[in-house]
């Protein structure tokens, strides 16, 4: 069980584009990560609340843009998972796009949790959304998740050779994770909270 409590954190609004985003001001962390790489789990987990984000074995269900209120202030961003093979190009592309344009463009957010399942890490889009963040300036914490399903011995290696990948990218940060173990739970929530102004 995590010490650190996660203020009540529910549903604010879905996007499908730029427009409808709630107005850009406070504080944001969102959350990205390839199809399936346990985004939807890591959020539920982190925020203590099973209910709160849609998970799904059908990787690319998340397809909005989704914005969850911790008060007026503090808010939580599910973003498209991206990187799955059966989606449409066509769709793919628009995703990438509005990804791209929010991550740059948003002056609210504050910092970018980046789920990697730690079996498969640093895909190909997983690269290109440190580079966005790296020319935005915008800090970056990597939650290696699926921990478990490594032993702890091939996963602190995994983590090490992870840590070397990302020394180009001096505002990212990495830790293990496991959203059905609690395996780094605190950490995350803290660094989140952190971001957010909410804790130190």
């Amino acid at each position: 069980m995590s010490i650190i409590h996660f203020p009540p954190t529910e549903f604010l609004i879905s996007a499908a584009a730029l427009k409808q985003l709630p107005a850009d001001q406070d504080y944001e962390v969102a959350f990205a990560g390839r199809s399936n790489a346990g985004k939807s789990s890591a959020l539920n987990a982190i925020t203590n609340n099973k209910k709160l984000a849609k998970t799904s074995k059908t990787p690319g269900r998340t397809q909005l843009i989704n914005f969850f209120t911790l008060d007026n202030h503090h808010r939580l961003v599910d973003l498209p998972g991206y990187g799955y093979a059966k989606v449409a190009q066509e769709i793919k592309a628009r995703w990438q796009e509005t990804l791209a344009q929010y991550l740059t463009s948003r002056q609210s957010l504050r910092g970018l949790i980046l789920i990697m399942d730690i079996r498969h890490p640093f895909k190909e889009t997983d690269q290109q959304f440190l580079t966005w963040a790296a020319g935005c300036g915008l800090p970056v914490h990597v939650l290696l998740s699926k921990a478990d399903k490594l032993s702890r011995n091939i996963a602190n290696k995994t983590l090490s050779q992870a840590q070397q990948t990302l020394k180009p990218y001096p505002l990212t940060t990495i830790q293990l994770f496991s959203a059905t173990h609690g395996l780094g739970l605190e950490k995350a929530r803290r660094q989140v909270l952190t971001w957010l102004k909410l804790a130190s």
